[in-house]
């Protein structure tokens, strides 16, 4: 089941995370509402797509204590930080620990419903490339023992006349092992097939 994205606000002042959720309900856009970093914790999955915005300074758990939380969870939601002009130092601080953005009071709506959109934008580009790793992986560890071999000297860009020289084995085989490789990884040209590898390595290291 693919679900909307939706906006999580979290601010401990009523008046404003009321103001912002009616804001972002007016221009189409879903919006939950919580009081404090606890209660959004509590309810909040990883998998739930979305952005957050969160006002720095609360009482209890901080926005910024609530960021590292949502870091150590290994979350990729977006966080907008909603900043007092004091607060700029947090900011910049916040943007350093993987922030997306924030945005110092008082701030024009429309700022912030450019922020939240780009942030929805790079919310869902985020989980694409999360989804295309998870699905690179299975195919990977679908492949026997041999294949990954064949793979491994293929994305070195060795031939198959020398694949085989490698590998002990004739030609034949190493052609035949090297297209079920590409059927099992579906991948469409040698040029992806390196790509595929490329993240798998990334996401290894």
């Amino acid at each position: 089941m693919i679900r909307n994205p939706s906006v999580y606000v979290v601010d401990d002042d009523d008046a404003v995370r009321n103001s912002l959720r009616m804001l972002l309900k007016s221009v189409g856009i879903p919006a939950v509402a919580y009081g404090s970093a606890r209660d959004f914790l509590s309810a909040y999955h990883a998998e739930l797509p979305g952005c957050l915005v969160l006002d720095v300074r609360m009482p209890g758990m901080s926005g910024l204590e609530l960021q590292e939380e949502l870091n150590r969870l290994g979350a990729v939601i977006p966080v907008i930080f909603i900043t007092g002009h004091g607060d700029i130092p947090m900011a910049v601080e916040a943007m350093q620990h993987g922030a997306f953005d924030f945005l110092q009071k008082p701030f024009r709506d429309q700022d912030l419903i450019d922020r939240v959109q780009r942030a929805l934008v790079t919310d869902g580009q985020n989980r694409s490339a999360l989804a295309e790793e998870h699905q690179i992986a299975e195919r990977y560890e679908s492949l026997t023992p041999r294949e990954r071999e064949v793979l491994a000297l293929v994305t070195q860009g060795k031939a198959n006349k020398v694949m085989a020289g490698d590998l002990g084995v004739s030609q034949r085989t190493v052609e035949i092992h090297r297209a079920r490789v590409m059927e099992k990884m579906r991948a469409s040209s040698l040029a992806q097939l390196v790509r595929m590898v490329m993240n798998l390595e990334t996401r290894k290291a």
